[in-house]
């Protein structure tokens, strides 16, 4: 009688454990009105792998560790990212072990082995309670599978749902009826291929959208130039944290001058702290990120007519350099149905000068150079793709780069973080130097892919007052800050061009508007609506005006141009998800131009 018990004392010392930890530790505290009923689901879910366990201590070990990853792991990724566990990061999960090293690596990955390894060896089916746990977990499943609605349509309206603000979701609901609510919503709001009616009315009312000025003069001839994108991991102008007491400016003054010439432009990034593979995929393909998943993942299974693509159609060398494992967010394929002929991984570079297990940019740089070297002396044109690898976090440096910023703000990733970009600027301007001299009329892109992480709950922006500690709080202004990092566009010889705060997706368009470009493409989509720049976000956006002001897209009512602009992104959805997982009734059609005669036979294979 004692044994049948024990589920009910094991939940209520895990349950009060984990709590107190996620509480003081990690500032995540659960409303009160939620602890009952998440502890009595938590008890079921208790009683269910109780009644399938053979032995008793291990369904202990078994308990911990699930409730562990519940609690604990959805308390850490709130404190880092701002929100919880979602069922879209199970596919990021081997990308996570991927780029974990040391200890890191097997705090993740044990506690997931352990937890499959005990579930099978402890499993039993050798009392009626275990059937009756089977029939349980089962008709659950189906009803998260096909009937995922009635899981969370009830809650929804009585405690109400903000997609924009998981955080207080999570809160509201506990950490169990929110895990299993937004399983249900994954199955419910499924991504779907749209018809052919619905896909062509709204690319219609996109290409209808866009001003009337926007087409290039078409009095001017496609005209190839090189074009070099370097995407800087992590890069920020940390001086903009104006209480973190910097002895000096992280970032080079020859930077900070050519970024000046340009305007002071920023990229409005998809994403905070992370999910690199969401900026590169708006850079690449014109189209934004509007979940918080990975597009590269599980949403661009077809092959598709982004920059790459469309260069390489006009004759251009293809490339992509990134020191990573190649199958890291799944690029193999992602880059290969973007159009790259070429993807250099960690496999192809030298290890020669290390921060830790990140390849130093100045070394990236000269590595690249001289693969390139020949497109740049026969003059073939080439679209020249880097992915820094150097910058993540906690950003590590070498012996050969020592400390140069010192911080007064108490957390570490302040000072740390500025030390990593005072040597990303100089490498960085080092090779721009060089760049500009070899290929004088190329077009060079450089942008940061998102804002560093700095501390738990954004301390290190906390304390100098840029961001509130929860996204629930923010104004219209942090969310812009939020997503802005500096981006300079050079357009050859004619210099940098100013073009202040640009959603990152806009980028492409931009592009093939300086190589005069004027056949239809899939960019021609998503050009900006008039007067207004739209960046979304996970459950919103915003929407940057003519006059500079912000209008913040959170819920209905909306403002007049937030509903403009709610609708662009429906239609601009509808057209993404028949472009990147449909049947692509959208894509334009044109004959691609023969390739051009310097191009080789073999340009390389993905690795």
């Amino acid at each position: 009688m004692l044994l049948k018990l024990l589920p009910i004392f094991s939940t209520t010392v895990f349950y009060l454990l984990y709590y107190l930890i996620s509480t003081f530790k990690f500032d995540v505290r659960m409303d009160t009105s939620a602890i009952f009923h998440d502890f009595l689901l938590q008890l079921g879910v208790g009683y269910i792998i109780f009644a399938l366990s053979k032995r008793a201590w291990i369904f202990l070990v078994t308990q911990a560790l699930v409730m562990g990853i519940l609690y604990i792991g959805n308390a850490v990724k709130l404190s880092f990212f701002g929100g919880p566990i979602m069922p879209d990061d199970v596919f990021a999960l081997r990308s996570l072990l991927l780029i974990l090293e040391g200890w890191r690596f097997f705090a993740a990955a044990i506690p997931l082995a352990a937890i499959a390894g005990l579930l099978l060896f402890n499993f039993t089916m050798s009392h009626w309670s275990a059937y009756l746990a089977s029939m349980a977990a089962i008709l659950l499943g189906i009803t998260v599978v096909y009937k995922p609605v009635v899981l969370f349509d009830a809650q929804d309206k009585s405690m109400g749902y903000y997609i924009w603000d998981q955080r207080t979701n999570f809160l509201r609901r506990g950490a169990t009826l929110y895990s299993l609510q937004e399983v249900a919503r994954f199955f419910a709001a499924a991504d779907t291929s749209p018809d052919v009616d619905e896909a062509r009315m709204a690319a219609d009312n996109l290409l209808n959208a866009a001003p009337a000025a926007q087409p290039v003069a078409k009095s001017k001839p496609f005209t190839p130039r090189n074009i070099h994108i370097v995407l800087l991991e992590s890069f920020w102008d940390a001086g903009e944290l104006k209480k973190a007491g910097y002895n000096q400016s992280p970032l080079t003054p020859d930077f900070r001058k050519l970024w000046k010439s340009a305007g002071y432009s920023h990229a409005m990034d998809p994403v905070f702290g992370g999910y690199t593979a969401n900026s590169e995929f708006e850079v690449l393909c014109g189209f934004p990120v509007t979940k918080d998943s990975v597009k590269f993942e599980r949403q661009l299974i077809n092959e598709v007519p982004c920059l790459p693509r469309v260069l390489a159609d006009k004759g251009y060398r293809t490339v992509i350099s990134h020191p990573n494992v190649p199958v890291f967010w799944n690029r193999v394929n992602a880059y290969r149905n973007m159009g790259f002929q070429t993807y250099w991984s960690i496999g192809d570079f030298v290890l020669d000068d290390m921060n830790r297990e990140f390849l130093s940019d100045s070394s990236l740089y000269r590595q690249v150079m001289e693969k390139i070297s020949g497109s740049l002396e026969t003059k073939q044109p080439i679209l020249d793709y880097i992915v820094t690898y150097f910058g993540h976090w906690n950003y590590p440096l070498s012996e050969s780069r020592p400390n140069k910023i010192t911080a007064r703000s108490k957390v570490g990733e302040v000072s740390s973080y500025a030390n990593t970009v005072y040597y990303k600027s100089r490498e960085f301007m080092a090779f721009l130097d060089q760049l500009r001299q070899r290929d004088p009329d190329g077009i060079i892109v450089a942008f940061g892919d998102h804002l560093p992480f700095l501390g738990e709950n954004f301390a290190g922006y906390v304390d100098s007052g840029v961001l509130s500690p929860t996204r629930s709080e923010f104004t219209p202004a942090m969310f812009k800050f939020y997503v802005s990092t500096p981006m300079i566009i050079i357009d050859g010889k004619n210099g940098p061009v100013k073009i202040g705060s640009l959603p990152l997706y806009q980028v492409p368009k931009l592009l093939l508007n300086l190589l005069n470009y004027n056949e239809p493409s899939i960019m021609d989509y998503a050009a900006p609506l008039p007067d207004n720049r739209v960046r979304p976000l996970p459950g919103l956006h915003f929407n940057l005006l003519g006059d500079g002001k912000i209008d913040l897209c959170k819920e209905p009512p909306y403002s007049e141009a937030c509903q403009k602009s709610a609708r662009w992104l429906r239609d601009v959805s509808v057209v993404s998800n028949d472009l990147f997982i449909g049947r692509q009734y959208t894509r334009p059609r044109h004959k691609p131009a023969p390739p051009a005669e310097t191009l080789p036979a073999a340009v390389g294979a993905a690795h």
